[in-house]
């Protein structure tokens, strides 16, 4: 089966963003009221009472960045309907509160699923000011299965080794090699995992938070979560609303998506945003040489990626991988100039080196990364039904990727194992709450991963909640990455719990860089993207 040639154009630009973001900002706020006074929509199964969880053991586990960062070890029901029954581990860290008086526990959530949460808690001590960090205990933690936390995933080890098939179907062979990949991870993650998968899941992941909530001995917990920890945040306030303290919640997952078609949202939203790069490439010919034209840079990124089908750069490089390569940058801008050089370096000065050590950096999966893909999958293929025709997907996909060429295949094989997954799915709950303190949104206008009219749609749930627009930013994760305008909202909110809508302007798109150098890890947003990663 041929597909429809790779569209030249690039998208029509949006109308000014700041009438753009009060009209949507407006027409959410307007719908607040009906929505919450409407018959919410079924809630999570509240779990059986447990027994009180055994007080949490802190030991020193230092880091020369984090000196005074500790570490514990949950115990918490595999199954939460039997809370006697089969215990598991989560891994944890903590950042103490210094303050004379404490507003107790801060639990943050990187995103994902499959995100780990423990070497977040020590950047977001030290990003937010001084006074606040100290009034908090910032928690970190590895939800279950992840990382440190026992038993970890890790269904098909592999299955990212390149070179893959090329993404993009263009005849039966290349569909069946990639249904066989797919097919191959979902039965081995059977097979692997069959006690754990029924378990494995936000509601369980949720029920969590509550009896680490309990071990903490807190009547209340704060959350700060990005990109899918704000679903799961959402989650746990809909269970426990009155144990929720501030709650805050950055690059938002639309509820009402989960998870088949916020997957289809996002491949237009990753599109657009490729093409802003490719026209921020092309403001710089005289850098890169790849012309002056956004869509005459898009034919030869294409080009580009034809030529690999034939000849993988570094026999590794194909054209799956560099979609993998070049998918990072639609998550975060900082990552363009090193983008922006292998491309160059490629087409225009025939050498493919850059490629590699760009695909090496951004798209090559790490051993540890075969843990994150499986609760990825097991979270996500739990959470709600997906389709298990394949021919509904083949013709979704082939009709988003006539619009959205980028990256529609290569997500849909991402999630593609939730086609032939065995365990059976529940029932995405209703998140909408009227019974909760005010929560603090975060968005980016231009956001890939999790589009803005997620923001707009969990704003309409959560009754009092604010909205603050980051206004023309595409980046995925927002808060503490620099922006000075956001940072100082969140620092207000999680000092006062008070907070209201508000537009900030994004920073200013990256300039080109001398060299293919790492961006050091410490530089604006480069801390905050490394620790939440992609696909979160």
């Amino acid at each position: 089966m041929l597909h429809p040639a790779y569209p030249a154009t690039p998208a029509k630009k949006r109308g000014p963003l700041t009438k753009r973001a009060a009209v949507l900002l407006s027409v959410a706020t307007a719908t607040v009221a009906a929505v919450v006074t409407s018959p919410a929509g079924a809630a999570p199964a509240a779990a059986a009472p447990a027994a009180l969880p055994a007080a949490l053991r802190w030991t020193g586990c230092a880091t020369p960045r984090y000196p005074t960062l500790q570490c514990a070890s949950l115990k918490v029901p595999l199954d939460h309907d039997h809370p006697a029954g089969r215990q598991i581990s989560l891994a944890l860290t903590r950042v103490p509160h210094t303050a004379a008086t404490s507003q107790g526990p801060l639990l943050v959530n990187p995103g994902g699923p499959g995100g780990s949460g423990r070497s977040l808690a020590g950047f977001i001590a030290s990003a937010l000011p001084k006074d606040v960090a100290a009034q908090y205990d910032v928690i970190g933690f590895d939800p279950r299965g992840v990382g440190k936390s026992e038993p970890a995933l890790d269904c098909g080890p592999g299955h990212f080794a390149p070179v893959r098939p090329d993404s993009v179907p263009l005849d039966a062979q290349t569909e069946r090699a990639n249904l066989d990949r797919v097919k191959s991870f979902a039965e081995s993650c059977q097979t692997r995992h069959a006690d754990v998968l029924p378990y494995i899941g936000t509601v369980s992941a949720a029920h969590d938070i509550e009896v680490l909530r309990g071990a903490l001995g807190a009547a209340k917990v704060s959350y700060f979560g990005y990109s899918y920890g704000t679903y799961l945040g959402a989650v746990y306030a809909k269970l426990h609303p009155d144990r929720v303290h501030r709650l805050v919640l950055d690059s938002v997952v639309d509820p009402g998506g989960v998870w088949y078609e916020d997957n289809l949202a996002q491949d237009q939203a990753f599109d657009a945003r490729h093409k802003s790069f490719l026209a921020w490439v092309a403001q710089y010919d005289d850098k890169y040489g790849l012309g002056t034209d956004p869509a005459g840079v898009e034919e030869r990124w294409y080009a580009m990626r034809d030529a690999l089908r034939g000849t993988p750069a570094g026999g590794k490089v194909g054209p799956a991988e560099l979609e993998d390569t070049y998918m990072p940058g639609g998550y975060y801008n900082g990552y363009w100039p090193v983008l922006a050089e292998a491309f160059s370096a490629y087409e225009v000065a025939k050498d493919p080196k850059p490629l590699v050590a760009a695909y090496e950096r951004f798209g090559a999966v790490e051993p540890s990364a075969g843990n994150s893909y499986s609760v990825y999958t097991a979270v996500q293929c739990r959470d709600s039904a997906w389709p298990k025709d394949w021919n509904q997907w083949r013709a979704d996909m082939w009709r988003t990727h006539a619009k959205a060429p980028f990256m529609t295949w290569n997500n849909a094989w991402y999630n593609a194992p939730c086609a032939f997954w065995r365990t059976e799915p529940l029932a995405a709950p209703d998140v909408t709450n009227a019974d909760l303190p005010p929560a603090l949104l975060l968005q980016a206008t231009e956001d890939a991963a999790t589009p803005f009219e997620g923001a707009l749609s969990m704003k309409g749930k959560l009754k009092g909640s604010a909205l603050v627009v980051e206004e023309g930013g595409g980046n995925h994760g927002v808060a503490l990455s620099g922006n000075k305008c956001l940072d100082e909202k969140v620092a207000a909110y999680l000092r006062s719990g008070q907070a209201s809508d508000a537009t900030c302007p994004a920073p200013p798109a990256p300039k080109p860089t001398t060299s293919t150098r790492a961006v050091p890890p410490t530089a604006g947003g480069t801390a905050l993207h490394g620790l939440l990663g992609f696909r979160g």
